[in-house]
């Protein structure tokens, strides 16, 4: 069995992945004064115990980041994967700082871009099994991914310059991140973008109408949840017609991968009916439901 837990932030993200290999994966960061103690008390526990830690940074955003060199601090960050960039910014703060230190550290940051392979990333070896985690993109060719990066790099937005991040449990579970992406962008690159399909899919940009992801790409992944973030409600794309759990309500949300089902967990009561009940518990938290994951053939993106 594999976890991933979902944080309950605020505005911004922050997960990790607990894999049923000798690796611990976090994606993103995003602490406050209110939140900084549990999460990284939890964290630094349950990394302890794998022999790969690494963390990942979708793209160098403030909700995305805040607080890594607190995070750097308590463990050490070792294992830094990022995309390839010279992002600036106007209000360079002590985490961008930070991020852009481990961005440029030689021995520390590994640049990740579509079909990147990396022992123990997806790659096994040495006795150790990999943490089945792809990179869908970017294509560091693409002319509109090349215009962001270098809008970004002049000081404007990085959200379209984000990492698309694919986690695969073996007989279980697809799950995908797309960072901010918004609308705009990923109608520009939908021809480029080979998405599997997706049993959890967390909606870019936490959810807002800003980064609703285009139909044909979700006709591509056909998501049996969608996971909306904590962005104001007035501003959230619930995606009518696809099942979803929204993490303002449901607070931290932690999901039990095993072979066939994904078993859901939440910090606040959250009650959805297209989950299944097979009466399961897990201390600390309300148990939402099952997904059993049952087979289906691949449909060709558009």
């Amino acid at each position: 069995m594999s976890v991933i837990k979902s944080h309950c932030v605020g505005n911004g993200d922050m997960f990790h992945i607990e894999h049923n290999s000798d690796n611990f994966t976090i994606i993103d960061c995003c602490l406050t004064d209110e939140n900084e103690r549990r999460i990284l008390d939890e964290i630094a526990s349950l990394s302890s115990k794998k022999g790969v830690t690494r963390f990942i940074s979708t793209h160098p955003d403030d909700d995305h980041l805040r607080g890594l060199e607190l995070l750097d601090k308590r463990l050490g960050i070792a294992n830094f994967y990022c995309i390839k960039n010279k992002v600036t910014k106007e209000d360079v703060t002590t985490s961008f700082t930070r991020y852009c230190e481990l961005r440029d550290d030689a021995q520390k940051a590994f640049y990740i871009q579509k079909g990147c392979s990396r022992k123990w990333m997806n790659q096994e070896g040495d006795g150790r099994d990999s943490a089945g985690i792809s990179i869908l993109w970017p294509n560091p060719e693409n002319v509109y991914y090349k215009d962001e990066l270098k809008y970004a790099e002049e000081g404007g937005s990085p959200n379209n310059i984000s990492a698309v991040v694919k986690y695969e449990l073996n007989g279980g579970a697809t799950v995908l991140w797309m960072g901010d992406l918004e609308t705009e962008f990923m109608e520009n690159i939908k021809n480029e973008l080979a998405l599997p399909l997706v049993d959890i899919l967390f909606a870019p940009h936490h959810g807002r109408n800003s980064g609703e992801i285009p139909s044909s790409l979700l006709d591509a992944m056909a998501p049996r949840m969608v996971v909306i973030g904590e962005a104001p409600s007035e501003h959230l794309c619930y995606y009518a017609g696809y099942h979803t759990l929204c993490q303002n309500s449901a607070g931290d949300i932690v999901f039990e991968c095993e072979q066939g089902a994904v078993h859901v967990f939440t910090s606040n009561r959250y009650i959805v009916d297209f989950l299944r009940d097979q009466q399961r518990t897990r201390t600390g938290y309300y148990y939402a439901g099952t997904l059993v994951l049952t087979a289906r053939a691949q449909v060709a993106a558009a």
